[in-house]
């Protein structure tokens, strides 16, 4: 199983549906196979995620934040890791929002110092 704990992630891509940028930060803890986060940056005053980790590193998850609109914002989302040659971690996660219009996206995140 990947450790995730104390790891920090940020979007590299994401459609264009979605609220998280390049200076949204993401902070990992992880108990087992309990994953939380939070995170803020761009678009996003604060945030929360929990989600579990299988053996492989996969995450499911789900998440909710305040955008800078002043909106609650929720959703699901399915993680998939891949590492890097330089050791790093990469998330590929497909994601639906549970609130406004329902639609789904993409984005890939990287870990960060």
């Amino acid at each position: 199983m990947i450790d995730y704990n104390q790891k920090k992630f940020k979007p590299v891509t994401n459609t264009e549906n979605g609220d998280t940028s390049s200076e949204t930060i993401f902070e990992y803890f992880q108990n087992r196979n309990t994953l939380t986060s939070e995170y803020s940056g761009g678009k996003i005053i604060a945030g929360h995620l929990i989600g579990i980790v299988d053996e492989l590193g996969n995450i499911d998850m789900r998440y909710h934040h305040i955008n800078i609109e002043g909106e609650i914002m929720t959703g699901i989302c399915k993680s998939m890791p891949e590492i890097l040659p330089n050791g790093k971690i990469r998330l590929h996660e497909k994601w639906q929002w549970t609130s406004g219009d329902c639609s789904e996206g993409e984005s890939i995140l990287e870990e960060v110092n």
